[in-house]
């Protein structure tokens, strides 16, 4: 039998000794009463980009939902076994969410996979290429521009699959309604692993932009 990973528990350790002792109180206040986020993150899996570090959020503070290149399929209510979609649900419905961020980032595996016409499926299953089909010819459309660099494509494509993701969204009923009624907002960001840097999709034109502070 495997021992458990001995970091893991080293952090763990390191969180009981400081940040839960500060936010102990939180803590068994969200155990007693639940969770109350405002905001939901669809994020990618990668390492690099945890919403919680990114945003410094209390505990409760965020749903967080992460998927291979922080991807939202569109609504298909069919037999399937949908995870994301069974976590918007519950967030919208559930939990009543205020806000849905869908935050990409710079140097994105599924992405650059995504780019890559000689990419090779990492198992027979080729989960991933199943899942990044999902941006349909949108990566074969980039790939055709040879005025742009391999890693220009990949920026664009980063972003471009959050307004697609965006787009995706809206395609559940309930996410529409709300925001048409300004229940709920939906919003595009773009996080840049090498300098921390947060660029946000402006709702109206679809750029992205560094907020000012």
């Amino acid at each position: 039998m495997h021992s458990f990973p001995d970091h893991l528990l080293k952090g763990h350790a390191n969180f009981m000794a400081g940040r839960y002792v500060r936010e102990k109180d939180r803590y068994r206040e969200l155990a007693a009463s639940g969770q109350t986020p405002t905001t939901m993150i669809i994020a990618c899996c990668d390492s690099r980009a945890a919403p919680e570090m990114i945003f410094d959020a209390e505990p409760g503070e965020l749903f967080v939902l992460r998927n291979v290149a922080n991807l939202v399929p569109t609504y298909q209510p069919d037999g399937g076994q949908h995870g994301t979609s069974a976590a918007i649900e519950f967030a919208v419905k559930a939990l009543n969410i205020a806000n849905i961020v869908i935050m990409g980032h710079g140097r994105c595996g599924g992405i650059k996979a995504a780019l890559n016409p000689d990419h090779k499926a990492l198992d027979e299953g080729d989960f991933i290429g199943k899942w990044m089909s999902m941006l349909g010819d949108l990566p074969g459309q980039l790939g055709t521009n040879s005025m742009m660099t391999a890693s220009e494509q990949q920026t664009a494509l980063e972003r471009i699959s959050i307004r697609n993701s965006i787009q995706n969204l809206r395609t559940f009923p309930y996410v529409a309604e709300l925001e048409a009624a300004g229940k709920i907002a939906v919003h595009g960001a773009w996080f840049d692993i090498s300098t921390g840097e947060l660029w946000v999709m402006n709702s109206e034109s679809g750029d992205f932009i560094r907020p000012d502070f």
